[in-house]
Order: structure tokens, then C-alpha cells, then sequence
């Protein structure tokens, strides 16, 4: 049933991109936006595919950002451990013994250097990021051979299923969301839309969103529709969230989203079947939209997320069934005969 949604996502987060070196996933998102009238790709903005009424005075702009929380070589000690830093929102809690891949000349696996607890001397405060090291077992003289000041690390666990429609691993930040935007598209071109869709995989979110807002200058939409991931209920955290896995995508609400467009993807739910829930934010989203929604002279802008637990760790986990269901609500905005939403 979410065998296709299912297939974007392992393409999608099978290759490394961390935030300002996306450029091994550009190659998959622009394979699988091939049945758009156009693609194009952009280093500062990302993956653009835009097909439907290229002419139209309507264009949507659908954007995900591509990119990967992850980490950057910032020095090569006299032993050989790299130390590092965070390009993005790292867990420092998940780096201690945890096996790290390094994109240097050659991609090598290391491991987050951590203290026994027989040494650790009743201390078990975890130091930030950039106080942890990563070892590669190698001497400094070896380790030069391989990694330089300046190349990426990241933390990576391949895609696993869980029970029912589960999946968790690395990159589903926001790569679900790219996801989502890319099957919304197919579903919408093959309705042949009358409006003018660009489907945007964007750059760099994940270290203040500069991709999207590129991206959104150059191609001038009418209006825009972000896809992230956002909070879902676990352990320790059930009484401060409100969605749910499972339960359907989330409508954001918030004075940085356009109020017609988030009123209208509710009503479309509606009308559709498709299950929802609501999240309301009293003033900047974090997300893209915050970026997009203030490019020239302002863009209308709505926020659909996908439940997540685990967020900005190797197991990240979403849902197949509301990922799908995103992709289903925003075609249904594509393709909705009103064009503009309602008051």
C-alpha cells in the first residue's frame, strides 16, 4: 500500500548530505523528479522540478530541505583523533560509542570517543559536540591520508522497518519530507493540474534555511507549502505533545503561516477522508516556511509536518501511512478548482 512513498524514502536517504554538501542526494532527488516538464539544480538552493501550466499565474511552490544534521572536521590532534563540530542540531547525547561515518578521501567509519564508567569517576555530564573526538584507529600520519580539516561526519544507521508501517534511521529529517513533496507531485501530475507546481528539495535548513530562500526568490511563487517533520508523542515527553504516529499529517497554525491556506488544507482533509491533527505555534515555525513566507514582497505560505520521535538522532522514527497521507492532502490542494483558499 505505501510500497512507492516507501521507495522514495530508502532512495532519498540512502547517500550523505549534510547541510552545504548535499550534492550525492541532488543526484537521487533529481532521478526521481525526472517526470517533471523540468529539472534543474542549484548548489546554493537545491533540487527544483516544476511541471503542470508552466504559463499559469498560479505557482506553488512545494519545498522539503534535502539536508542531514551532521558534523565537521575542525582539527586533527598529535594521537590522530578528529575533533569536530555540529553543522546542525546534533544530539550530543547519541555520539559517545557511537560508530560515525567520515566523508574524506575515502569514507571511513570512526567511532565517539567516551570513557568507560569504571573511569569516569561518578561524572556523566556528556560534553558538547564540539569537546567530543572521534577515533579512527589510525596514527595522525594515516589519518592525514584519509580526512582533512573542513570534511563532514555523520552519524548513520541504514533504514530498518519496524512493526506496521514504522521505519526508523538516519536523514528522515527531513528526507520523509522530501519524500512526501516528490509523491505529491506524481500524484498531482497525473491529474494534469492547471497551475504552475515547483517541487523544491532545498538546501541547508538545517543551519538556517538559506536553500528555501534562494530558492524562493529565483522562482517567484504565488504561494508555497513546506513539508518538515515535527514532534510525535514518546516516553518522558507525552504530556507536552500532541500528535500522534499514525494519526495523519500535522496542520500548522501559526501569525508566520498564511491563516487561509492552513484553514484550507483542514477543509480539504475533510472532504478527502484523509486523517489530521493540528499544531499551533505562536510565532516563527523553525521550518522553511519562515524563510519562504518573506522572500520579495511576501509569499503566502502553509506548513504540513510528519510526526516523528527521536528527532536529530540516528533512529529517528516516522510513519509510512502519514507520509502518504501528506502526499494525498497536497495533491488535493494542487488540484482543488479553487484556487485560492478560503477566508
Amino acid at each position: 500500500m505505501f510500497e512507492e512513498i516507501e521507495r522514495l524514502t530508502r532512495a532519498l536517504c540512502a547517500e550523505h548530505g549534510t547541510s552545504g554538501c548535499e550534492g550525492d542526494v541532488f543526484k537521487v532527488a533529481k532521478k526521481e523528479l525526472g517526470f517533471c516538464k523540468e529539472v534543474c539544480e542549484n548548489e546554493l538552493g537545491g533540487v527544483v522540478g516544476i511541471f503542470g501550466d508552466l504559463s499559469s499565474k498560479r505557482r506553488i511552490l512545494l519545498d522539503a530541505h534535502i539536508d542531514q544534521i551532521g558534523m565537521i572536521v575542525t582539527d586533527i590532534d598529535e594521537n590522530g583523533f578528529l575533533h569536530v563540530t555540529n553543522v546542525g542540531g546534533v544530539d550530543r547525547r547519541t555520539l559517545p560509542g557511537s560508530p560515525v561515518t567520515v566523508f574524506g578521501t575515502e569514507t571511513v567509519t570512526g567511532i565517539g570517543c567516551t570513557l568507560p564508567p569504571h573511569l569516569a569517576k561518578g561524572e556523566d555530564k556528556i560534553k558538547p559536540v564540539a569537546e567530543q573526538c572521534i577515533d579512527l584507529g589510525l596514527p595522525k600520519e594515516e589519518v592525514e591520508k584519509l580526512v582533512a580539516v573542513g570534511d563532514r561526519a555523520a552519524l548513520t544507521r541504514p533504514l530498518k522497518k519496524l512493526m506496521g508501517n514504522r521505519i526508523t534511521g538516519t536523514a528522515l529529517d527531513d528526507r520523509a519530507g522530501c519524500a512526501c513533496v516528490i509523491r505529491a507531485a506524481q500524484l498531482a501530475n497525473e491529474q494534469n493540474p492547471d497551475c504552475c507546481v515547483m517541487v523544491l528539495c532545498s538546501t541547508k535548513e538545517e543551519v538556517g534555511g538559506q536553500g528555501a530562500q534562494v530558492s524562493a526568490y529565483a522562482l517567484e511563487p504565488t504561494e508555497a507549502i513546506a513539508v518538515d517533520v515535527s514532534f510525535a508523542k514518546q516516553p518522558d515527553a507525552e504530556s507536552m505533545l500532541t500528535a500522534e504516529l499514525g494519526k495523519g499529517p500535522m496542520i500548522g497554525f501559526s501569525a508566520a503561516l498564511d491563516r487561509k491556506i492552513s484553514k484550507k488544507l483542514v477543509e480539504l482533509a475533510k472532504r478527502e477522508n484523509i486523517p489530521y491533527q493540528l499544531e499551533a505555534m505562536g510565532g516563527r515555525t523553525g521550518t522553511n516556511c519562515d524563510e519562504i513566507s518573506t522572500t520579495r514582497g511576501g509569499v503566502r505560505t502553509g506548513l504540513i509536518s510528519v510526526p516523528q520521535r527521536n528527532m536529530h538522532t540516528p533512529a529517528e522514527i516516522c510513519d509510512f501511512e502519514d507520509m502518504e497521507n501528506i502526499a494525498k492532502l497536497i495533491a488535493a490542494y494542487i488540484t482543488d478548482k479553487e484556487a485560492q483558499p478560503n477566508a
